[in-house]
């Protein structure tokens, strides 16, 4: 009970609704599994956390739509620098 008496401020599903808002972690579940598991745990895959995040942030990137192509414009025009 305290956890919905101090936080029905936040649930307002109906208004959420009603914007096409998610009320569900679905999405984020499905993000999860299309970015992270489907690339990270193939069969006999092993990963450091640095190669993982350089991975992730990458497909992440690749799999928003026009990110990639607003890295790379800023990339070419020197207003982003790459850490190699």
């Amino acid at each position: 009970m305290s956890y919905f008496t101090n936080n029905h401020q936040l649930m307002n599903y109906h208004q959420a609704l009603k914007r096409h808002w998610p009320i569900g972690s679905g999405v984020t579940e499905a993000a999860c599994k299309t970015l992270v598991k489907q690339r990270l745990c193939g069969s006999g895959m092993r990963w450091k956390a640095t190669g993982a995040e350089v991975l992730l942030t990458t497909r992440a990137l690749i799999q928003s739509k026009g990110r990639w192509e607003q890295l790379w414009s800023e990339f070419m025009t020197g207003k982003v620098e790459a850490n190699l």
